[in-house]
């Protein structure tokens, strides 16, 4: 057995007290250093996609999972500053200029970050429906809208384990779709994204658990179509980045 003299016991409380009274350092300190990628605020509340999304995993989704990908990519601007001078599509797809030592962190926290801007940009309660130019493009591309979603469903459902599905679109307006696993986007291979959804986990466990299929079936509930008609038009036009 071991024995505390009155002494010991005297010094670890003022061990104690000494530690308590040192400032002490917030998580969002440590979590999200200052730098020159920023997380960008939800253009809504946490609770107006429900039923079909949860305020919760939103919550968590943005502050937490976006809110990481936005802190690491600070912290190896630390040692790369030339990735803060540079626009992030320019940098997913010259992956190869990245140091050696960060390479693979860039392209899965720099993926996310892109991913995850676009994907709270193009949701949005009562997003209306297709219309226009983007509604022609989806009937000469992907078979009509009821098609497109049936097919895009497929492409997340079949994604093994966590990534991306994605709508993507040329210069000339062509659509595409394509599922990408973890972060990866199509900004890497120089294309650009319509729109997308998450299906990792994250984006859906609390709600849905192990049903995917059941989430991208209710996820285009919430889809800004109206947003969507304005990325498209400016795919066309060449001004389309993230």
């Amino acid at each position: 057995m071991i024995s505390l003299s009155r002494r010991h016991l005297l010094t670890g409380a003022a061990g104690l007290a000494a530690a308590a009274a040192l400032p002490r350092i917030s998580l969002a300190q440590t979590a999200a250093p200052e730098g020159p990628f920023k997380l960008p605020p939800l253009p809504y509340a946490t609770d107006v996609f429900e039923p079909h999304i949860d305020a919760k995993t939103m919550e968590i989704h943005h502050d937490k999972h976006h809110g990481a990908y936005v802190a690491n990519m600070n912290n190896f601007a630390k040692t790369a500053p030339q990735l803060g001078q540079t626009p992030v599509e320019a940098i997913l797809a010259n992956l190869v200029n990245v140091p050696d030592g960060i390479r693979v962190g860039v392209r899965n926290n720099l993926g996310g970050h892109a991913n995850h801007t676009m994907f709270w940009e193009i949701m949005a309660p009562n997003g209306g429906a297709p219309e226009g130019d983007v509604l022609a493009a989806i009937d000469r591309d992907l078979g009509g809208l009821d098609k497109m979603k049936e097919r895009f469903n497929a492409a997340g459902l079949g994604q093994f384990g966590s990534g991306w599905v994605f709508v993507t679109v040329t210069k000339d307006g062509k659509l595409g779709i394509e599922a990408m696993p973890n972060q990866d986007t199509p900004l890497m291979y120089g294309k650009r994204v319509l729109f997308g959804n998450d299906v990792w986990e994250h984006a859906y466990y609390l709600n849905y658990q192990n049903r995917r299929g059941d989430y991208l079936k209710a996820w285009w509930n919430v889809v800004n179509w109206q947003k969507i008609g304005e990325r498209y038009a400016a795919a066309k036009a060449g001004t389309l980045t993230l």
